[in-house]
């Protein structure tokens, strides 16, 4: 399948080609034909023409001369945009220049009276001939346009500035842009009178309604890609209640080239949440990355499969994406680019099997490891802390213990808020994961660290996911507590703050990304029902087992600085002798497969034991003949 798209593509590029060819070869033969048609007509104003008898020969040379002078100019080379005043320039340089050596031929070899105002004539023609011809072919292109135009999107544009002049440009140059600009509008008092291509600013924002009635609009293009996410939240308010749809930029960072249709979005998730970027140290980031080879785990997953995106794009050796699920890895390889598909080798493994996590780290030899294969999900966990244990605890272990054994450079756990302060099964056993990285950077002194943050959005099984799925059901959406909150970030920031957590972190650390400040659940709900334009009920169901109020990113007793990054937050956390906890576990007579149980694994003294992972899986063992046996 793959084959045949790219077969497709491959295609409908040569035909593009051929066409745009078909079509400057045309207009070369009418600029040539224009100094035919030029030098007869001039020949023919003065009656007896000195030039009569030379006329065949001027004829052949002003065509050789226009094509020559044509190429260097860069007229026919594609160089300017067609009917664009650079052109236009481009072709009376190119026409004064022919006409210049016709002159000069003529004074050199005949130097016959009037011939000079002959050729000054002809000149004159050529350009005013050239001219005509590109102004027909506007027209015809323009007519063209507008017939196209009937079936885009008409748009109302808000925000005359840099942002308003680059959209409105990119989707009248590009003939397959979905959007036809109709309107334009600003609330700066300065720009009540600027116009962009053709538009003139007709209002504000508050008149967003009669505007839209006026042009029968039906989206709106917030361009302003320096907004903070407030003015994009207060403007998308005002779009939906004048019934319109929301469109964006993104922001003036993420902006590329001249500007094209294909940077317009609609309004999404990222922007009703969050609009900052994450500035990070790139040449650290690749120093670590560069040459290097990577593996990640967990690779089908939201986090582990924009890592994979990102890590390509820096040059790595070799790239691994190791996941058990073979769909997800089919997935994240073909969202790659085809010059980063190359570099990434799916492997399929569990990291729950010990063996097969060392037969893969044996034949890649992975130099530096992101480990983001987690059980994550709250209370699908609450009900099954068992294997909470055997993925995220055990799991981790495993990880662990075959990246010391094959001596990787530099070890990423990514953790999540809940292991602050942890009172459910996730955050016990990603405190517990912590720990044990801590364990691990201490008895290899290499940067083995944690990266501990809140929710992505957009992932799966995400709340933002959820509601939008139960709006598109017709609803209610649910919300468990009107005043719940969580930190969100956007799953790009996140992983470029995670990339900059492995350069900066020391050994045993656990790396706290700023999240920014924490959002109301109902907030978000509100805001997607608004933008569906759809009535739909929201309820309260109550939090569910294991779920806090409000989360924190630092628990009790940890303190933080910030020595490196601005957003990112350097703790410590204490290495962890696993089969002492478990040893607690025993003499208190509970089980690791439980709330009480992981709580005093996750609380054990802080020592270590070279032997933790080895006698952990002998006691898990053990306990799994038990339980068969009784």
């Amino acid at each position: 399948m793959a084959k045949a798209d790219t077969s497709t593509g491959i295609g409908t590029t040569a035909r593009s080609r051929a066409v745009s060819t078909d079509h400057d070869g045309l207009l070369v033969a009418t600029d040539l034909a224009t100094w035919v048609v030029a030098l007869i007509i001039a020949a023919s104003f003065y009656g007896n023409s000195p030039v009569d008898g030379a006329l065949p020969m001027l004829i052949l040379m002003a065509a050789t001369a226009q094509l020559g002078i044509g190429i260097a100019t860069g007229l026919y080379r594609g160089r300017f945009q067609r009917f664009s005043f650079d052109e236009a320039g481009a072709v009376a340089v190119t026409a004064g220049a022919v006409g210049a050596v016709l002159i000069a031929f003529e004074y050199v070899i005949a130097n016959v009276g009037r011939a000079g105002q002959v050729l000054v004539l002809s000149t004159s023609l050529a350009v005013c001939l050239m001219f005509g011809h590109r102004y027909l072919r506007r027209i015809r292109a323009e007519r063209k346009t507008t017939a196209a135009n009937s079936a885009r999107t008409p748009v109302i544009v808000l925000g005359a500035g840099s942002g308003g002049y680059r959209a409105i440009n990119a989707m009248h140059a590009v003939s397959n842009s979905e959007y036809r600009p109709v309107a334009l509008l600003d609330d700066s008092p300065a720009l009540r009178q600027r116009k962009i291509g053709g538009l003139r600013v007709e209002g504000t924002s508050d008149d967003l309604k009669r505007v839209a009635h006026k042009h029968d609009a039906t989206s709106v293009l917030l361009a302003m890609p320096s907004a903070s996410s407030t003015e994009l939240q207060r403007l998308n308010k005002l779009v939906l209640e004048a019934g319109l749809n929301t469109l964006v930029m993104p922001p003036v960072q993420r902006l590329v080239g001249k500007g094209s249709p294909r940077e317009i979005t609609r309004y999404l998730d990222e922007d009703v949440l969050n609009r900052r970027i994450v500035e990070i140290d790139p040449s650290s980031v690749r120093d670590i990355v560069s040459r290097s080879r990577v593996l990640v785990t967990g690779a089908g997953g939201s986090i582990g499969s924009e890592l994979i995106r990102q890590l390509a794009a820096l040059g790595p050796r070799s790239l691994i994406a190791l996941d058990r699920d073979d769909s997800l890895l089919h997935g994240v390889v073909a969202s790659l680019p085809n010059q980063h598909r190359a570099l990434c080798t799916p492997v399929m493994a569990d990291i729950r099997d010990i063996d097969r996590l060392d037969e893969v780290f044996a034949r890649h030899q992975p130099q530096l490891v992101f480990h983001a294969a987690a059980l994550k999900h709250v209370p699908a966990l609450e009900g099954a802390p068992s294997e909470g244990w055997k993925t995220n605890v055990l799991g981790s272990g495993n990880v662990l213990e075959v990246a010391e054994r094959h001596q990787v450079k530099r070890f990423v756990n990514i953790s999540t808020d809940k292991a602050a302060d942890p009172s459910n099964v996730l955050g016990l056993t990603k405190r517990i994961a912590e720990r044990l990285t801590a364990a691990s950077a201490e008895r290899t002194q290499q940067p083995f660290v944690s990266v501990r943050f809140g929710n992505v959005i957009g992932s799966r099984g995400s709340a933002l996911e959820t509601f939008e799925g139960q709006i598109k059901a017709g609803g209610p959406v649910t919300v468990t507590h009107p005043e719940v909150t969580r930190y969100f970030m956007a799953v790009r920031e996140a992983v470029r703050l995670t990339m900059q957590a492995s350069a900066i972190g020391m050994p045993g650390e656990v790396l706290v990304l700023d999240m920014g400040s924490p959002v109301k659940v109902l907030d978000i709900a509100r805001q997607l029902v608004e933008r569906s334009g759809t009535d739909v009920e929201i309820t309260f169901t109550g939090l569910r087992p294991g779920e806090k109020m409000h989360e924190v990113l630092l628990g009790g007793g940890e303190s933080a600085s910030r020595p490196l990054h601005p957003m990112i937050d350097h703790v410590s956390v204490p290495a962890l002798d696993l089969i002492r906890g478990l040893d607690a576990c025993n003499s208190r007579n509970t089980s690791p497969f439980t709330l009480d149980g992981l709580r005093t694994v996750a609380e054990s003294a802080p020592t270590t034991n070279p032997d933790i992972m080895e006698r952990s899986r002998q006691a898990e063992s053990r306990r799994s003949t038990t339980r068969r046996t009784s």
